[in-house]
């Protein structure tokens, strides 16, 4: 196949018709994009839309129609966090008509939420607050109400903290799994970049480079296929499924912010149903993400120019130490540009 895929790529002929040889080769429409249109996956979209209209197409079977988006999965989180004691916060959520139960530690899946204590956490009245299955938008919007108790409550998060998003995975067969694996392994430098630098390795989130692609693509079974990517602690946990059937992605950092865990869920659902197709080619951009629409890519690129900032500011602080006074504007402006701004650095008095 591969020197099939090289004799059609050397045609001196339209990108169409490229795109057209090379679909009915049997090659996805993300590599397509990869091979031809420089990662452009609306127009290999389009150009097989257009010529299956016309009758001059490869007579496109229903899977190459525009995947359905409409957010209607079954999904649970997980928030971690600290400041507030489970009474009380269970006693505001009853309050705001949220059923919810104070428990010890346990993995069991409620039909209500549950608060239970994390001794990973660090800081004062530590918990974790567990949804019950939670379905589409009905669900996103009790979650906004918890978020509206959280605020009350004054709930914190800190670096120990994170939030670990279950999507359903009921249904799935092995190509949505190996199409899921590599897809996240792809993306994990662009995700990255949009997560804070504690959520980017550590003990509790490790991530899926240490897989090769060969090594996901030739897994047989989900058990195969998790003995490969590596145990719960994972950015991806495999393991969730033989207990929830589940997927767990627990690459997000602690947050009470409704709009952060709105957009993450949004992510991971169109992720999952992507990879019911196919998966994302490696070195994909945010700007390239197939699943993502324009305004999602938008919020996750301020997110990484915001993060991008950070860490350039943290850099500058942890390097200052110690340096004298003249050195700093020049550290911090050197800090800013690596950060992609433009601010200059602060004079005079203000060091």
């Amino acid at each position: 196949m591969n020197e099939q895929i090289r004799s059609i790529l050397a045609q001196e002929t339209t990108k169409t018709s490229k795109i057209r040889q090379l679909y009915l080769l049997g090659v996805p429409r993300a590599e397509i994009a990869r091979m031809v249109t420089n990662g452009n996956y609306g127009f290999v979209v389009n150009a097989l839309r257009r010529m299956n209209e016309c009758g001059d197409g490869p007579n496109i079977h229903p899977s190459t129609a525009a995947l359905d988006y409409a957010f209607n999965r079954k999904f649970g989180i997980e928030i971690e966090a600290y400041n507030c004691s489970r009474e009380r916060l269970a006693r505001e959520l009853k309050e705001a008509g949220i059923e919810v139960t104070v428990e010890g530690y346990n993995h069991t899946t409620r039909p209500h939420w549950k608060l239970v204590t994390d001794s990973s956490l660090s800081g004062n009245d530590t918990f974790e607050l567990v949804s019950p299955i939670l379905v589409g938008e009905t669900g996103l919007r009790e979650l906004e109400k918890v978020c509206w108790v959280l605020d009350l409550c004054d709930v914190k998060v800190n670096e120990s903290c994170g939030l670990h998003v279950h999507i359903d995975a009921t249904g799935f067969n092995m190509e949505t799994w190996r199409n899921l694996a590599l897809s996240y392994k792809h993306l994990e430098p662009v995700i990255d970049r949009f997560m804070p630098a504690s959520r980017r390795d550590n003990r509790y989130c490790r991530g899926l480079g240490h897989v090769s692609d060969e090594m996901i693509r030739s897994a047989r079974t989900v058990d195969e296929l998790k003995g490969r990517t590596g145990d719960r602690y994972h950015k991806v946990n495999l393991e969730a499924y033989s207990r929830h059937k589940t997927v767990e992605f627990r690459q997000h950092s602690g947050t009470t912010n409704f709009t952060k865990m709105r957009n993450w869920v949004l992510f991971l659902h169109k992720l999952v149903t992507f990879a019911t197709r196919e998966h994302v080619p490696a070195a994909t951009t945010l700007s390239d993400i197939p699943f993502l629409d324009s305004e999602q890519k938008l919020y996750y690129k301020l997110r990484t120019k915001k993060l991008s900032a950070c860490t350039s500011i943290c850099i500058f602080w942890r390097t200052a130490a110690g340096l004298p006074p003249p050195a700093l504007p020049s550290l911090y402006a050197s800090c800013v540009r690596a950060a992609g701004l433009t601010a200059g650095a602060p004079t005079g008095s203000t060091w």
